[in-house]
């Protein structure tokens, strides 16, 4: 039976020999470019050779995070990136990009690719696109449920990696605008600013008066995962990568989560069921947490799924505050403390938060308290009776990492078999179950004159392992009586038997590059004008116009009018499940591209199209007209069109939004579901009073930005650029007569 792989996360080297360590089977990093982690600390190209070497040594993959889109300008430093990798022996790539993809495949054809989670694959035909587009794995969106995995499962033979611990975002990865848009740090860029972790109201607006339905509450902050009692379903369902998110967590907290999913496996496959100490759950709150969650893996429900009243680590509950006396304040512990640990008191106002270098107990100085102790401490600011104490960094469960750390215990076990006969080379045996290796004694044992080698005396000296990551599981010896060899010989042997399989386990990925080649169709150049409505309302405002293309994803609304030719069916870029349609499509997500190969396509925003190579890969097969990304600035778009028709000696076929509210992000989490809202006149208002239309659509959540796009006085110069399809987005009906005044 193959065992479920454990996949840690590593942001440098120390955090990779952590995870090493607590026995992650696999670990995936990034580099200083191209990674959605980009202030991790990261790894130099000499310390991913030196990654790959070390984790090689002890059985561990090493998968490489290039999961960022990359622009036209970096095309060249990203595939000498790529050649890099590939050369050094990296067991996988992780990416996002389309274009990188085709790219990748056809250039190194021996490289295994694995589709991130940011490729926003969440159904059953985008696993099959995978599989058919040369992915040897998929990651699939945390927001995919157990079922559809088994589903998934017995339809598609390909590797299913599943997020299982760690921080969630709270929109479809690789979906989501917020950061970008509105603070000019793109997630899909790998420079997320956790927009969605900020305080935000609710508030109703109704004939332009504000209505607050709930007030500075973290709205779309998220719990974090944990699914650690449901390690046995995982497995059942044919889950082949466990996956823990954290690069950007620091070496202490890899290594304790990787240990405590380790033995939890581990216990599963041994005894048939997942065995997990109390002990076990309370270490993993203590380092980490923001409150657990299931998520939507197995099907948690809105209100359980977020956190709105913290966005960060919450820690264990330790005490209340009894009283304060100027600037000292008493505490009855419910649990014990230490010297130097971190606690924050929760205050209606304000969190206070400090370490713990001064504790009085009964008017002494002390190093540490236990549970029940009236302990004061310290505090600057005000706080009041009954407020909860809780701790979030504990110093004994970081010391005894770092003790377990500095050990660096674990080893691969090998077994071994030598022959010594008389008259006779000895013979030297040892295995790892993967790798045999024997060498052989340049000198013929004897036959002993006054002093005879025992078999003690040979365990020992082959045993001496000494600094190297191996120990016996097993060793075999047959020994002639009365046999007399040096033992300098025996450690020779042993020596020579070490560098060999160490040899044979920095194993080589054969290297092979070709040529990349692509057929591709060739566009006319003209001047299209397309809407995106949604109302009936908004149809008669611009029917009479010269339209090309007319946009409806509201279902209704599209019955009612797909008699107009012009009317094209908008797919939202959430499906779990398709469904047959003869006539032309606006898609946003890549199931649909496998589905649908059959009919007219085209693809909308949500694609992030950001190269020409993803441009050449959609055309090349079968999509007609590509909308290009939000976050392309008017130089990039340029780039892409002129290297296009430079490389193909082709024009391509480009849609570009010029105006309406853009789409920050698409969430399974609900938040007018959470509140019982159904009307469209609800917004998020941030610390700027800047309001975010909030709209549910087949219960799911979509998050607008607080103004329209406007580059309608652009329109003639991108025409001019080669842009071939301009886009009006049309939300709300008052966007037709801002339109109008413009």
């Amino acid at each position: 039976m193959k065992k479920i792989e454990l996949l840690a996360p590593a942001g440098n080297m120390t955090g990779l020999v952590a995870a090493i360590e607590a026995g992650a089977d696999a670990v995936y990093i990034g580099g200083y470019a191209y990674s959605a982690r980009s202030y991790a600390g990261n790894f130099s190209n000499e310390e991913i050779v030196e990654a790959i070497n070390y984790a090689h040594l002890y059985g561990v993959k090493i998968y490489v995070a290039v999961n960022t889109l990359i622009y036209e300008d970096e095309i060249e430093t990203f595939i000498n990136y790529i050649d890099f990798l590939h050369t050094n022996n990296v067991d996988a790539i992780i990416i996002q990009d389309l274009g990188m993809l085709d790219l990748i495949r056809k250039t190194y054809p021996n490289l295994e690719i694995h589709a991130s989670t940011q490729m926003h694959i969440h159904n059953l035909e985008g696993v099959k696109f995978a599989k058919k587009y040369g992915l040897k794995r998929v990651v699939l969106a945390r927001e995919t449920s157990i079922e559809l995995i088994k589903e998934i499962k017995k339809e598609v033979d390909i590797d299913i990696e599943v997020f299982g611990h760690g921080a969630l975002c709270v929109s479809y990865s690789g979906q989501c605008l917020m950061s970008s848009l509105i603070g000019g740090r793109s997630g899909n860029r790998g420079s997320c600013a956790g927009t969605c972790r900020l305080p935000y109201d609710l508030v109703s607006i109704d004939e332009n008066k504000q209505k607050i339905l709930n007030q500075n509450k973290y709205l779309l902050s998220m719990k974090d995962l944990n699914t650690l009692e449901n390690i046995g379903s995982l497995i059942k369902a044919g889950v082949d990568s466990f996956k823990i998110e954290g690069r950007m967590k620091r070496e202490e907290y890899i290594y304790l989560v990787v240990s405590i999913y380790r033995k939890t496996i581990d216990s599963y496959y041994k005894y048939g069921k997942v065995i997990i100490s109390d002990s076990d759950k309370l270490e993993l709150k203590k380092i980490y947490n923001r409150e657990f969650t299931k998520g939507f893996l197995f099907n948690e429900d809105n209100s359980k799924i977020v956190n709105q009243y913290r966005p960060n680590h919450i820690g264990i509950k330790i005490g209340v505050v009894l009283g304060q006396n100027n600037n000292f304040i008493k505490i009855k512990l419910s649990d014990n403390i230490t010297q130097g640990d971190g606690i924050r008191i929760i205050n209606k106002i304000a969190d206070v938060g400090l370490q713990l270098n001064y504790i009085y107990k009964d008017k002494k100085l002390v190093n540490s308290a236990l549970k029940g102790d009236i302990i004061s401490i310290k505090v600057d600011d005000k706080v009041n009776i009954g407020d909860e104490v809780v701790k979030t960094t504990d110093m004994l469960q970081l010391k005894s990492i770092k003790d377990k750390l500095a050990k660096l215990n674990r080893k691969v076990l090998i077994k071994g078999y030598i022959k010594i006969k008389q008259g006779e080379y000895i013979s030297l045996v040892i295995t790892d179950n993967i790798n045999k290796i024997e060498v052989k004694s340049k000198e013929k044992v004897e036959c002993a004159k006054t002093s005879y080698l025992t078999k003690e005396q040979v365990m020992k000296q082959v045993k001496k392992l000494g600094n190297t990551i191996y120990d016996f599981d097993f060793l075999d010896i047959d020994l002639d009586n009365n046999s007399f060899i040096s033992l300098k010989i025996l450690n020779e042997l042993r020596r020579e038997a070490i560098d060999k399989l160490n040899n044979l386990r920095q194993y080589k990925i054969p290297y092979k590059k070709s040529i990349y080649n692509i057929i591709l169709p060739d566009f006319k150049i003209n001047k299209s004008l397309n809407y995106y409505i949604n109302s009936y309302n908004q149809y008669n405002k611009i029917k009479d116009e010269e339209i090309d293309n007319i946009y409806i994803q509201n279902k209704q609304l599209f019955e009612q009018l797909k008699i107009d030719k012009r009317v094209v069916k908008k797919l939202p870029r959430v499906l779990e499940k398709h469904q047959n349609f003869d006539n032309k499509l606006l898609i946003g997500e890549i199931g649909s591209l496998n589905f649908y190969q059959n009919n007219n396509l085209d693809t909308d925003f949500s694609f992030n199209v950001t190269n020409s190579y993803t441009v050449a890969f959609l055309h090349s097969i079968g999509v007609k007209k590509i909308t290009l990304s939000y976050e392309l600035k008017d130089e990039q778009i340029v780039k892409i069109i002129s290297n296009y028709k430079i490389r193909y000696n082709k024009n391509p076929n480009l849609e570009l939004i010029v105006y309406g509210k853009e789409e920050l992000m698409v969430s399974k989490f609900n938040l007018l579901k959470m509140y019982k809202r159904v009307e469209n006149n609800i917004y998020l208002k941030d610390r700027l009073n800047k309001l975010y239309n909030v709209i549910e659509d087949e219960d799911l959540m979509y998050i607008y930005n607080c103004k329209a796009r406007n580059n309608l006085e652009k329109c003639n110069y991108y025409y001019s650029i080669g842009i071939n399809n301009l886009r009006i987005n049309l939300l709300n009906d008052s966007d037709i007569e801002k339109l109008n005044n413009i």
